[in-house]
């Protein structure tokens, strides 16, 4: 079962990857332990596999680099589920294979290291005893997530063409 992490309104890409390290850190594996270090100090070590994180309105507002989805990704993190979420970030997130879903009912009544239950299939997230559901994804975007993120994607795309 996933724990969740949560977080407040407006956590931006600076708090979710630190700007400092946006030109001197370039690996994948190696954004993972820096992700959220302002925040929440103690996230990269105790997130696990599979942990989702729960944040209000506006999340991952600010640049639009990469880096914040990918190291959140990068610590194993499954999904995200906000109020709402800056434009760029959606997409960034989409495009890594991250999940980002909006249900603001459940973020009300989520705390911190509640088990949350996400099935994809059925579009519904369990937590403290009631279901969510959410709307379905475009075949493209779940296809995009079940392959694990665009890159993967535009292979898989290129291969059935030839």
């Amino acid at each position: 079962m996933s724990k969740i992490f949560k977080y407040a309104d407006d956590v931006n890409t600076d708090v979710i990857f630190p700007g400092k390290y946006t030109y001197t850190i370039t690996e994948r594996k190696d954004m993972a332990p820096h992700a959220l270090e302002d925040l929440d100090p103690e996230f990269v070590k105790t997130v696990k596999p599979g942990d989702v994180i729960v944040a209000g309105n506006n999340f991952g507002c600010g640049s639009s680099r990469e880096q914040a989805p990918i190291a959140i990704k990068e610590c194993g993190v499954s999904a995200i589920i906000a109020k709402s979420f800056a434009r760029i970030f959606f997409r960034n997130a989409i495009n890594e294979g991250l999940l980002a879903l909006t249900i603001p009912d459940l973020v009300d009544i989520a705390e911190k290291g509640d088990e949350i239950e996400i099935d994809t299939e059925k579009s519904q997230v369990k937590c403290r005893g009631k279901v969510f559901t959410y709307p379905p994804f475009a075949p493209e975007v779940a296809e995009i997530l079940r392959l694990g993120g665009l890159v993967e994607y535009t292979k898989q795309k290129l291969k059935s063409q030839v």
